[in-house]
C-alpha cells in the first residue's frame, strides 16, 4: 500500500497545489476586481489602489496564487504568499486575540502552512516547472559529449 500512495505523491501534490493556488488567487480577484463577492467589508466593492496592506496583499493573491495554480515558479510564488499569510495572522489577526479560533486568522493560518509546505515539496506533478525542467534537461547535451572551446 505505501508503494502505491508514494507513487501517486507528486499527482497528489500538483492537485494539492492547484486547489490551494485557485483558492488563493480568487481572494485577490475578487478583491481587486469586486467579482465573487468583492473585497471584505466593502459590500461587493474593491480596494483602492496602492492602500497598505489590502491593495498589495490582494495582488500578491493574485499573482502568486495564479503562478502556484500553473506550477511556474511554485517555490518562490509559495515563500511571498507564505510570508504574506505569515504577515496577515501576525498583523492583522492576532491583535485580536491569541487563537486563531477566537480571532478569524484560521484561513490566514491553514495558506501560510499549505504554501511553506509547496516552497519544500515544489510543484508535483502537472506543474509547469516539471514541464520546463523536462524539457532543458533534455536539451542540454551531457558534459563528457561537450568538446571544450579554446580561448
Amino acid at each position: 500500500m505505501s508503494a502505491r500512495l508514494n507513487a501517486a505523491q507528486p499527482y497528489v501534490i500538483g492537485l494539492f497545489r492547484i486547489v490551494i493556488g485557485l483558492l488563493f488567487a480568487v481572494h485577490g480577484v475578487a478583491s481587486l476586481f469586486g467579482v465573487l463577492g468583492g473585497a471584505a467589508g466593502t459590500n461587493g466593492g474593491t480596494l483602492d489602489a496602492g492602500t497598505w496592506p489590502g491593495w498589495y496583499a490582494a495582488v500578491i493573491q493574485l499573482v502568486a496564487g495564479g503562478l502556484v495554480l500553473l506550477g511556474l515558479g511554485t517555490r518562490g510564488a509559495a515563500l511571498i504568499a507564505s510570508g504574506s499569510m505569515a504577515y496577515a495572522y501576525f498583523d492583522v489577526h492576532q491583535q485580536a486575540a491569541l487563537w486563531p479560533i477566537q480571532n478569524g486568522g484560521e484561513l490566514p493560518a491553514v495558506f501560510c502552512w499549505a504554501f511553506l509546505l509547496l516552497v519544500f515539496t515544489g510543484s508535483g506533478a502537472l506543474g509547469v516547472d516539471r514541464l520546463l525542467g523536462r524539457r532543458t534537461a533534455a536539451d542540454v547535451e551531457p558534459a563528457a559529449e561537450r568538446t571544450p572551446i579554446a580561448a
